[in-house]
């Protein structure tokens, strides 16, 4: 019996249950497209299983990345807006030292199925549109660029503060949002809605999504091994089909 024993030991030791190799990992909705996109190729290949929660980079809601954090939540890894980044590092939360940048992103617009296509091609269009719209969804990152900057440079601060919405994206086709403003990636295949296609130039926002190691996480060699996969030339082929590009060279 204790031969058996012994034995049994030993195959553990050898052969660690999924559980024991689980990574967990939470994620905004800017890069959960390409990241559900390439996930099981990483798990295929290095045997780990991949637990993975969405929530927003920001925000006052307590459903974003930093208040999962702060309530206790284990994780290995977050994927999220540099801005959200900066925030959690400061509250050393975040390995500064791990964060690596997956991709880019500009903000844009998408409207109701069934609604007319508003012109969004200039400054003066994209503010007409908003205030033609019953509802405007815009969270997280961006919701707070437009609300802080963008509506006010506007003039239509006052007017938006009764339209604009906080839900996450599962909720938006059940409301009565005519219009959503996020970063394209997470818009252009969306059911429901009819992508407009990225706001001017002149008014844009570019959302640089990275990833990095939570501090305390017990797996930090295979949450290395996931960065540098969602870094690759697979995941980067990933973003560019929901029209994310790579990182420009000394961006933010």
């Amino acid at each position: 019996m204790k031969v058996f024993v012994r034995f049994a030991v030993a195959v553990a030791l050898l052969w660690p249950s999924p559980a024991l190799a689980q990574l967990t990992v939470l994620h905004s909705g800017g890069f959960a497209d390409p990241y559900r996109e390439v996930l099981p190729t990483f798990e295929n290949t290095t045997g780990l299983k991949v637990a993975s929660t969405q929530a927003s980079s920001q925000g006052q809601t307590s459903n974003t990345i930093p208040s999962r954090l702060r309530a206790g939540m284990a994780a290995d890894v977050v994927i999220m807006t540099r801005e959200g980044l900066t925030v959690l590092v400061a509250e050393g939360r975040i390995d500064a030292n791990s964060i690596v940048d997956l991709a880019q992103a500009p903000l844009g617009a998408a409207i109701r199925d069934g609604l007319p296509k508003p012109d969004i091609s200039t400054v003066a269009a994209f503010r007409q549109a908003l205030l033609n719209a019953r509802s405007v969804n815009a969270i997280s990152t961006t919701g707070i660029y437009m609300n802080d900057k963008l509506f006010p440079a506007l003039g239509i601060a006052g007017e938006m503060s009764k339209r604009v919405n906080s839900l996450g994206i599962a909720d938006v086709p059940k409301s009565d949002t005519d219009l959503i403003l996020r970063p394209v990636s997470e818009i252009v295949a969306l059911p429901g809605f009819n992508y407009l296609g990225p706001i001017h130039d002149e008014i844009q926002y570019i959302s640089v999504f990275a990833a990095a190691i939570v501090t305390g996480s017990k797996n930090v060699e295979d949450a290395k091994r996931l960065i540098a996969f969602l870094s690759s030339a697979q995941a980067q082929q990933a973003a560019r089909k929901f029209h994310m590009q790579p990182v420009a060279q000394g961006g933010r």
